[in-house]
């Protein structure tokens, strides 16, 4: 440890400079990352959903429909002109109207009415296209070239094109709002006006640093992508303020500012790194998920915590001697006043604490789970032309959440009993097939090649199933549910099914059994860490209780509130709260045993909360700020609702550590005493 903090020190310039080069580096790197936003591809590969999309990947060349263009008051010659338009844009891979299951010659009238009307409305007619992935934005804003504001698109393409528009400028609103707010509460906590931005600075880098490096990864989802700077920037800015308070301490006492610094690095790196190591252990059980969301996210989390960890233990010592002079020159007084009545205040709080969570403890943990849970981001802004148009194009022409069946190929009249029997099913508006829909209304002869390709390939027959449900809740599972038995019937297992509400509901399969193994890996790894840095049995079991009360009374709101909880932040949180606000309870607890050697539990009690308060209270209130900023400024609801999730939770740990912390390590002080290893607390009664 001497030789390294010699070699930061006496090399602080070069230190920096390297630094520097290597995150303006990582700037231009992270451009090169690719984000992808289609959660379903991080469903496990033995899921059916992932076998089916891999097999009309190879089968089927024409994809399934993924946007709809409606075009108001027009003829059908009109739609046809148009049509072809669309069909002629890059990136556009399938375009069908009515025109290639009816034979426009024939009058309308005469028509089936179901069938064109699906197409053709009330002068409205209703194009359906199939926009490739990774071009839905220059595709739709192609689109919405050609059909002007008049007109209307909405689909899954659509949607996600939206989404990708927002990611980026939504993530640096958010930057945009928080980076005031945590600069102006530090300046309120600390001693010099340069301070913030030195703090800012060396996570900051480290930020650049973990984006720059997720090109080992090649894509990250969108998910990572938008929380993983602002959660890395809320859980790791400790480690700064750690490192440089350990400074001030040694400047009191050293006149050489090399020498203080050498002393601050070795003050400070075991409570870092303790701190880092929850933190990151957490993350790291993220990992462990079924789900690969989970090992996207943590595997990003994790880089970022040990980026910040070396950054703050090299790049910020480097950069504070070499702006040391101008530290010196901006310091200012504390503008917050002390906090010596906190110990005074809780410790009065001590018995209804404890007593209230005891209360809270098995009503929480039973709801918190019962809820009512959400798997996708269906969900749209009504304000943006996505919402308006979507809810325009379904008043006219009703919802459409397509199931795909692929089904072997060779028996035609099994294939149309099929598509009879499931034109059946509750929800289900209309199916198309080829036996059923097109092979009867015109002769073979007269179909192009590509129509006869939607259906059939050399090995698969395939049946489009359209319903009028949401994309997923009780009515849309139901209908999944009814149709895989539908083709079971038919089929037994040898068929596939696809679509959207067919992936969520693979995915609340999925992510349902993922819960239980995640939550024991990271409670289980970050009680490991408590019982090495404490050498106590009872110790890791009072903070673990602290926060996994904290995460049960905050999983437990949604349920009370009658509101759905997306259940990815609800899987994540419990392992994001866990790990980011224990350290909490570790500094709390640290200075317990420190000042319990020489003083009685309640007057050690009280010098801990006057001096962990106002450090505590500062953390807290930057990561519940960061929850809330991303709860805010994002409009995509799984993205949202983790940072409401973060933030409440932030407030919630905080809560129960000042409060029901305390009262625990004071009300079972000698139990501690006699389960930790060289505890060596004062007797009560006694004065040392």
């Amino acid at each position: 440890m001497n030789t390294f903090t010699k070699l930061i020190t006496n090399h602080s310039r070069t230190v920096t400079l390297i630094f520097i080069v290597f995150t303006l580096i990582c700037a231009v790197l992270q451009f090169g990352v690719s984000v992808n936003y289609n959660i379903i591809e991080y469903l496990p590969e033995e899921a059916q959903s992932t076998r089916a999309l891999a097999v009309m990947a190879e089968e089927f060349t024409e994809s399934v429909p993924n946007a709809r263009v409606m075009l108001k008051g027009v003829t059908p010659q009109q739609a046809i002109q148009v049509k072809n338009q669309l069909a002629a844009l890059d990136g556009v891979s399938g375009v069908m109207w009515l025109d290639d299951v009816f034979d426009l010659r024939t009058p309308l009238e005469m028509g089936d009415l179901a069938l064109i009307e699906t197409y053709y409305k009330d002068g409205n007619a209703l194009i359906e296209m199939t926009i490739a992935e990774g071009v839905e934005v220059s595709v739709t804003d192609n689109v919405y070239a050609i059909i002007g504001e008049s007109n209307a698109l909405s689909g899954e393409a659509v949607s996600r094109a939206a989404m990708q528009q927002t990611a980026v400028s939504e993530t640096s609103g958010a930057m945009i709002i928080l980076i005031p707010v945590i600069i102006v509460i530090l300046l309120l906590t600390t001693e010099s006006w340069l301070e913030p931005l030195l703090f800012l600075a060396s996570i900051g880098l480290s930020i650049v640093m973990n984006m720059g490096t997720n090109l080992i990864f090649g894509k990250i989802s969108f998910i990572t992508n938008a929380i993983s700077p602002i959660l890395q920037l809320a859980v790791s800015l400790d480690y700064a303020i750690f490192l440089l308070h350990a400074f001030r301490q040694g400047r009191q006492t050293m006149t050489d500012t090399r020498e203080a610094m050498r002393f601050a690095m070795k003050r400070a790196f075991s409570s870092v790194a303790a701190s880092a190591a929850t933190t990151l252990f957490g993350f790291i059980a993220l990992m462990f998920m079924k789900f690969k969301i989970g090992s996207d996210l943590g595997i990003v989390l994790a880089k970022g915590i040990v980026l910040s960890f070396v950054s703050v233990m090299t790049f910020l010592p480097a950069l504070t001697l070499v702006c040391v002079k101008l530290l010196d020159k901006t310091r200012h007084r504390g503008l917050i006043p002390s906090t010596g009545v906190v110990g005074k205040v809780t410790a009065k709080l001590r018995v209804p604490a404890l007593i209230l969570v005891l209360i809270l403890l098995v009503p929480c943990f039973l709801a918190q789970s019962k809820g009512e849970f959400i798997y996708g981001s269906e969900e749209l802004t009504v304000e943006s032309r996505v919402g308006i148009d979507t809810a325009s194009v379904d008043d006219v022409f009703g919802k459409s959440n397509p199931v795909v069946l692929l089904v072997p190929r060779g028996d035609v009249e099994r294939e149309r009993a099929l598509a009879l029997e499931a034109a059946e099913l509750p929800h289900v508006t209309r199916v198309m097939s080829y036996a059923t829909t097109v092979g009867d209304t015109i002769p073979v002869e007269f179909l192009d090649g590509a129509i006869i390709s939607q259906f059939y390939s050399a090995n698969y027959a395939r049946i489009i199933i359209y319903t009028d449900t949401l994309q997923e809740g009780d009515d849309a599972f139901a209908m999944v549910e009814s149709v895989q038995d539908t083709a079971r019937e038919f089929y037994g297992d040898g068929y596939y099914a696809l679509g959207a509400s067919v992936n969520l509901w693979d995915m609340r399969e999925v992510v349902q059994r993922d819960n239980s193994i995640v939550n024991y890996i990271a409670v289980g790894s970050i009680l490991l860490v408590l019982l090495v840095t404490f050498r106590s049995i009872t110790l890791p079991i009072f903070l673990i209780l602290t926060i996994e009360s904290a995460i049960w009374i905050n999983l437990s709101v949604p349920y009370f509130a009658g509101t759905p909880l997306c259940y990815i932040g609800y899987l994540v949180i419990s392992t994001v709260q866990l790990g980011a606000t224990v350290d909490y309870a570790i500094l709390l607890t640290d200075h317990y045993r420190l000042h319990r050697r020489d003083k009685p539990k309640r007057d050690a009690m009280r010098k801990t909360m006057d001096e962990v308060f106002m450090s505590i209270f500062v953390s807290a209130l930057i990561m519940s700020l960061a929850g809330f900023t991303l709860g805010m400024t994002s409009t995509n609801p799984i993205v949202a609702d983790m940072g409401i999730l973060l933030g409440r939770g932030t407030i919630l740990s905080f809560v129960l550590v000042i409060c029901f912390t305390p009262a625990a390590l004071v009300t079972f002080d000698k139990l501690i005493a006699k389960t930790t290893i060289g505890a060596k607390f004062l007797l009560e009664g006694k004065k040392k």
